[in-house]
């Protein structure tokens, strides 16, 4: 691990103990290593968090999104591991998926305090969103742990049918989306594989039976409301726990904007995931 800025390095077999700064890492993956900034918080940190971050699956970086995922992991005292994936067209699903699923798989030989396994979760905004659910679904079928999902205003119907895209000048543009929909799915939107299938979007399984608790955030202005809400819903459906806010006059991409009342998605987001991974450590140490 090499160090990004003061701080106290990561060790590799434990969780850390706050003192903020941030590394960069190479996790090993499926195809070569997968670049992430690890985002540290000031405090003894209650969980971990992958994040996938926005870009339209075409563009965005962890360092993009450094002064947000930094942020981030201050807010919800929490280690935030920014995964640098792949990015379409030239990589298109499942190597965006696959990159995040690898981050977790090493988040995991990490994440424990005191004997006692830390909480989990992945998330991401926008693109990322999209693919932090296809991750938690992922995680779900191979049976491995994740204790929460966040995502921020993800688009997830390639289509782009909810009534919230039609009539809207805001960006994301439903035809624009549908563009970048194709470059990401590629030729292969579901992928088989022998021990879990993946999906480019979740609406594409067939059940969302035992995935985790999601935790979820849109504009009333956004394009993707239609999505997310219809999202929510489907997952109440199937027995998930859901945590929706939906922040009235905001549109979409506001995960990255700067500190104050305009970041209050981040702000929300942030403090329902603590409120979750505090429960969840006080639960595993009773």
């Amino acid at each position: 691990m090499t160090q990004g800025h003061p701080g106290g390095r990561t060790p590799d077999r434990a969780m850390p103990v706050g003192g903020g700064g941030w590394e960069t890492v190479e996790i090993a993956g499926a195809d070569g290593p997968v670049p992430a900034r690890v985002h540290m918080p000031r405090r003894t940190p209650v969980g971990w968090l992958v994040w996938a971050h926005g870009g339209s699956w075409h563009g965005g970086s962890a360092k993009g999104w450094h002064h947000a995922t930094a942020e981030f992991a201050q807010l919800a005292e929490c280690v935030v591991v920014s995964v640098d994936y792949r990015l379409a067209p030239h990589h298109s699903h499942p190597a965006p998926v696959d990159d995040v699923l690898a981050a977790l798989a090493w988040v995991r030989g990490r994440a424990e305090q005191d004997g006692t396994p830390a909480p989990i979760a992945v998330g991401g905004d926008s693109a990322g969103g999209t693919i932090a659910a296809a991750a938690a679904l992922a995680a779900r079928d191979g049976g491995e742990r994740l204790d929460a999902q966040v995502l921020a205003y993800p688009p997830l119907d390639p289509e782009c049918r909810a009534e919230s895209y039609r009539g809207s000048d805001a960006f994301p543009g439903a035809e624009w989306l549908r563009a970048s929909w194709r470059g990401y799915r590629g030729s292969s939107p579901t992928v088989v594989r022998r021990d879990r299938t993946l999906h480019s979007t979740p609406l594409d399984t067939d059940h969302l039976t035992g995935v985790a608790t999601a935790i979820l955030a849109v504009g009333a202005d956004d394009p993707v409301l239609g999505d997310v809400t219809g999202y929510a819903r489907l997952l109440r459906t199937w027995g998930a726990a859901v945590d929706l806010h939906v922040l009235p006059a905001t549109g979409h991409g506001v995960f990255l904007a700067p500190s104050g009342s305009v970041a209050r998605l981040r702000s929300r987001l942030a403090a329902a995931l603590h409120a979750l991974f505090a429960g969840s450590a006080e639960g595993a140490h009773r």
